[in-house]
């Protein structure tokens, strides 16, 4: 529909084609729109402007707007809503549910700057290609400045998505420090850790496995040098084998 109106007139001015593509698209373009918010929020959280009482308030909205985004994106994916145990698991492969499993987990915690990095990284790459759909639907060369914009972030996306699933990894122990610290929940470790076990076996986005494959191979090349003293070597051989064991069997 896009490609038929981009080189002719369009009704109701240059903005017609765009109009009739979000109106068309009325899921993604209602995704699109929470995304949007989504990173409003999450920016507002990072760089206090308004204050900090208000940056706390802009957390919650940020992952409330992110939990809708995944519900909506859920709903796209698996349509005919089950009440049974075979549903559940399909639910779970899809990596909407585990980013609706991470917003419920941290919107009533404390605020952790690092748990909303992952939030917005996510909502500014998808609305991102959506935002060029719309421009293509607009006019093939309409607003050149912003399509460079959306080009270099394209053209760091991975980069980003590494960035994102090494915050994933991290958040891990920062929840049990936040557990003996008296700002997390008892429960909360072990909810994010499930949801970590969901990210390691994602079909769609292989980083998080990726990244622990990575980090082993640099702490296992630091820990082999003459230089490293025997108890690190044998604490972190330690830690390695841990963490093996509790990892998922990826299908």
């Amino acid at each position: 529909m896009a490609d038929s109106t981009q080189n002719g007139p369009m009704p109701g001015g240059a903005g017609g084609g765009a109009v009739q593509f979000l109106m068309a698209n009325k899921l993604d373009t209602a995704m699109w729109i929470s995304r949007l918010f989504t990173v409003y929020c999450s920016a507002l959280f990072v760089l206090p402007l308004l204050g900090l009482h208000e940056a706390a308030s802009f957390y919650q909205r940020a992952l409330l707007a992110n939990a809708l985004t995944s519900a909506l994106r859920l709903h796209q994916r698996l349509p005919h809503f089950q009440l049974s145990r075979a549903f559940l698991a399909q639910a779970l492969l899809e990596d909407s549910c585990h980013y609706l499993l991470y917003s419920l987990i941290f919107v009533n915690s404390y605020p952790v700057t690092m748990s909303i990095f992952p939030v917005l990284l996510f909502s500014l790459l998808h609305a991102a290609t959506y935002t060029k759909k719309v421009l293509d639907a607009r006019s093939s060369n309409s607003v050149p400045f912003l399509r460079n914009l959306l080009e270099k972030l394209n053209a760091n996306q991975q980069n980003i998505l590494k960035f994102i699933a090494c915050n994933e990894i991290f958040l891990m122990p920062a929840t049990v420090f936040m557990l003996f610290s008296g700002q997390g929940s008892l429960l909360q470790p072990f909810i994010y850790y499930r949801f970590l076990t969901l990210r390691y076996s994602s079909r769609r986005n292989p980083y998080c496995r990726t990244l622990f494959t990575e980090l082993r191979i640099v702490v296992e090349h630091l820990i082999t040098k003459p230089s490293c003293p025997v108890f690190v070597r044998r604490l972190c051989l330690s830690g390695i084998s841990f963490i093996s064991r509790l990892a998922p069997t990826v299908a």
